[in-house]
């Protein structure tokens, strides 16, 4: 319990540490709201697309299994979510930001070191068979309710029209699409090519948590807290617990398990506070989602890990 209390702290300090330098930059002027705006494009059509696509041409093997166990589980609290949102009054696009908050997990940061000290290279084998539809089917399906959302008075045939070209300019869905055809056709990517994209995307993650760091100048957190407690205990207890049933029931392997069940009790990723920033939409909600939930995680993820090492 102590050593994965520690290795959390050590793989969380530096996330805060940037997310609070995007702070005290924005507090003190030293980048200003147009900074602000172009490294927030920057990451979310540029580093993070690069990201994606170099880490879904990269190959792996196995964790079929835990994949589908998770993302049956991922999609259902997404759906679920969504429906409640709407019965509560709140326009689409917010629920559906609302309901990736509880579903989108940081895979990357967090997810990958935390999987690799307490799993090993087996388990990050299975983390890849997750990371490689993560971002296009959570933020694909955020992308489809914001965009039918904010064109819900067009026509249907029009209004389908408007999402299909909507999810097509988003750069981060796009580049997994990509990525998934052109491993389909094994098709190889230059060696020289790979490590451009790696050192792009490098800056993803960084950029992001500076950019909410930004963000968080002048938010009064008092006013999303009652929808912010409950995103953090469906994204970091609900959500793992129906995985966990759902690949206990698979009959999955206790590593299968374990790595599935890990990786849905990750905290809220930053690319859900870039999506809602996008979209102009639940983004302070998602903001302080993404901070409650990466402090609490430290509780709730060593439990876990605990648990699972017994």
């Amino acid at each position: 319990m102590t050593e994965a209390f520690i290795a959390l702290v050590e793989v969380v300090a530096p996330i805060f540490a940037i997310i609070a330098a995007g702070y005290v930059a924005a507090a003190r002027g030293f980048v200003d709201a147009a900074g602000f705006r172009g490294l927030n494009i920057f990451a979310f059509s540029l580093a993070a697309p690069a990201l994606l696509f170099a880490s879904g041409t990269a190959g792996h093997q196995g964790g079929g299994g835990a994949a589908f166990g998770f993302f049956l589980g991922a999609g259902l609290l997404f759906a679920v979510v969504l429906w409640l949102a709407r019965r509560a009054g709140m326009p689409l696009a917010a629920g559906g930001m609302l309901a990736l908050d509880v579903s989108y997990g940081n895979t990357v940061m967090m997810g990958i070191p935390i999987i690799v000290a307490s799993f090993g290279a087996p388990g990050l084998s299975i983390l890849i068979a997750i990371l490689a539809l993560h971002s296009m089917v959570l933020l694909g399906a955020a992308t489809v309710a914001a965009e039918i959302g904010q064109n819900q008075r067009v026509a249907p045939w029009p209004l389908l029209r408007l999402t299909v070209l909507g999810v097509a300019r988003n750069p981060v869905v796009m580049a997994v699409v990509l990525a998934m055809i052109w491993s389909a056709l094994a098709l190889p990517v230059p060696g020289a090519v790979h490590r451009t994209l790696e050192l792009l995307g490098a800056a993803a993650p960084p950029v992001a948590l500076f950019c909410l760091g930004g963000s968080l100048h002048g938010f009064d957190a008092r006013a999303a807290w009652k929808q912010t407690s409950v995103t953090v205990v469906l994204k970091l207890l609900a959500l793992p617990l129906i995985v966990w049933a759902i690949t206990t029931l698979m009959g999955l392997s206790p590593l299968e398990i374990a790595v599935a069940t890990v990786t849905a009790a990750l905290p809220t990723g930053a690319n859900a506070f870039l999506l809602a920033r996008r979209y102009g939409t639940g983004t302070d909600a998602s903001g302080a989602s993404v901070l409650v939930s990466t402090l609490l995680s430290l509780v709730t993820l060593s439990a876990l890990l605990a648990f699972f090492r017994q």
